[in-house]
């Protein structure tokens, strides 16, 4: 049989393949074409290379063509984009509303919730419907509720304590820093009483626009440690990266305040660097080393002292070091300011920004 003959597709029309226009039909035709040519050749496998076929596809396509005919070697039509049992607009944005009111309730607590309200929706619709809104954990559903916080939305006080719980660095979200080093928080965190060393104490001090740290071990609570941190290792920083040291903010503990003699007064004087006091009786409010005294106590201290002992204060501090290079290079920070970025990279994209 020659192409441009006309043929009876399956006994039921004849085609004259020369004056075929549509494009589906000359595809099937060209399936057909190969069809035959395994029966003139004797073979499939030489049917196919010639047709440009896959052996794995030509039976399909022939118990299409024998249950069908030509109809059946046309490409079947795309799958719609909606499906007929697709959750209703109403209730997703009910899933959603009821989520935000309650960040902290999970898919079943909202299945139930939502049946009380007379609809029925499982809870794997519910978590299915969160996912896609990115609101799938209870850490992004706390995201976006701190985020409409710092965008003006005015939320219940029950839901704002858990924000500050959560994140304690919101409870100074009233401090301005407008770029790095413009205030820093310094600290002093207790961390235990140690076998042949004694009472450990990390001295600590975060940026408050980046939540860049500083930190340093001593037996020693005092405002010559505090001076140490802040002349060897704050200002240092600032220095190489072209920083200015605007102010600090400390609690009124013995290391931070005293008299003109006080090491750390002095050197503040000395330098000309503001000095801020949280409010009497409420050391919780400097937020920012809050958050870092619980985050290196549960991702460095809680691990590393059960992974492994250590002989000397020295010991623990060079891995204290490496801890924090890791904090501020390396670690994402999911908080309000940082967005996913690690405090060096806010740092960085500063420096660019004033550069500019």
């Amino acid at each position: 049989m020659k192409l441009k003959e006309k043929i009876d597709i399956a006994g039921s029309k004849v085609i004259n393949r020369s004056f075929v226009k549509d494009p589906s039909e000359k595809l099937a035709l060209q399936r057909l074409r190969v069809l035959e040519l395994s029966k003139e050749l004797g073979s499939v496998t030489k049917a196919c290379r010639q047709g440009g076929m896959h052996r794995s596809i030509f039976y399909e396509w022939k118990r299409r063509y024998q249950t069908h005919g030509l109809d059946g070697l046309k490409d079947l039509p795309p799958i719609p984009k909606s499906h007929p049992l697709t959750t209703p607009a109403h209730v997703r944005q009910a899933i959603l509303d009821l989520s935000g009111e309650n960040p902290s309730w999970g898919s079943k607590r909202l299945s139930l919730e939502l049946g009380r309200e007379g609809l029925s929706v499982s809870n794997f619709t519910v978590q299915a419907t969160l996912r896609k809104a990115g609101l799938g954990t209870k850490f992004e559903r706390f995201l976006a509720l701190e985020d409409g916080l710092l965008k003006g939305a005015r939320l219940p006080v029950e839901q704002l304590r858990q924000l500050e719980k959560l994140n304690p660095c919101l409870k100074e979200r009233h401090v301005e820093s407008s770029r790095p080093a413009e205030l820093i928080s310094f600290d002093t965190f207790y961390v235990g009483l140690f076998k042949g060393v004694g009472k450990v104490y990390l001295h600590t001090a975060v940026d408050t626009f980046g939540s860049y740290a500083f930190g340093m071990l001593a037996t020693e609570r005092n405002s010559r440690r505090a001076a140490e941190l802040l002349y060897g290792q704050v200002v240092p920083f600032c220095q190489a990266h072209g920083l200015k040291l605007g102010a600090v903010l400390t609690d009124n503990g013995t290391e931070f305040c005293g008299n003109e003699e006080h090491p750390f007064e002095a050197m503040l004087f000395h330098l000309g660097i503001e000095h801020r006091r949280t409010q009497v009786k409420r050391p919780q409010t400097n937020g920012f080393v809050e958050r870092f005294h619980r985050t290196i106590l549960d991702e460095f201290f809680r691990v590393e002292l059960r992974r492994r002992s250590f002989a000397t204060l020295e010991e623990l501090e060079l891995a204290l070091q490496d801890w924090i290079c890791y904090y501020n290079t390396e670690r994402p920070h999911q908080g309000y300011r940082n967005k996913g970025k690690t405090p060096y990279n806010v740092v960085e994209d500063n420096i660019v920004i004033q550069e500019a």
